[in-house]
């Protein structure tokens, strides 16, 4: 098992990422909210990791901050959530606000994550709401990964990488097109994502 790797930031193309480890270059998928924290590529980063073996590939995730790795790990636990539906929440909203929707059984503001249905919403405050104590930890959650600090890169088209990131988290073009209309295109590819996703839930 994978759990953590250090190295050197080649390439950031949301929601995927390659990070080089003494000559050996690993590819990694990361939520919105690891990708915004991370540096510009030619950075060092440290990053915890969860390595997913299906017939078919070798999946491995990248996240800036246990906690989140934490919470990840108790989502695909979930009955009809997977690593894709995971990272699409944990790009949605962080920890914290996850919790808040739990504990408040909010299932409204759940649903307006790509691929959440009301029945998904539901198994997951059901499923969820035990599954706190193991991870939860207010020192935990603030806490991030030496080499990991909040520093955006640009990229050639950021608004059409920007769509093209969140059509992979689930949501639809003309969604994902609608999302990023009227926002800033000066902007970072990670900013405009996390801008979308804000506007999307608050909406």
């Amino acid at each position: 098992m994978i759990g953590r790797l250090r190295g050197t930031l080649l390439e950031k193309q949301p929601p995927w990422l390659m990070v080089d480890v003494g000559g050996v270059g690993y590819e990694l998928e990361a939520s919105m909210t690891t990708l915004v924290a991370l540096p510009g590529c030619g950075e060092e980063v440290s990053l915890h990791t969860h390595l997913t073996i299906r017939d078919d590939a070798h999946l491995l995730f990248g996240f800036a901050r246990e906690q989140e790795r934490a919470l990840f790990r108790a989502l695909i636990k979930v009955n009809g959530v997977g690593p894709k539906l995971a990272l699409a929440i944990l790009s949605g909203m962080d920890e914290d606000a996850f919790i808040r929707c739990v504990m408040d059984d909010d299932i409204k503001a759940l649903t307006r994550l790509p691929g959440v249905g009301r029945k998904t919403a539901e198994r997951l405050v059901i499923e969820m709401r035990d599954r706190f104590p193991h991870w939860q930890d207010e020192t935990a959650v603030n806490a991030q990964s030496p080499g990991v600090t909040p520093h955006p890169a640009s990229a050639s088209n950021p608004l059409a990488d920007a769509e093209a990131a969140l059509v992979s988290l689930g949501y639809k073009a003309t969604e994902a097109s609608r999302m990023l209309s009227g926002l800033e295109e000066e902007a970072s590819t990670e900013a405009m994502i996390k801008a979308a996703l804000v506007r999307r839930m608050s909406g």
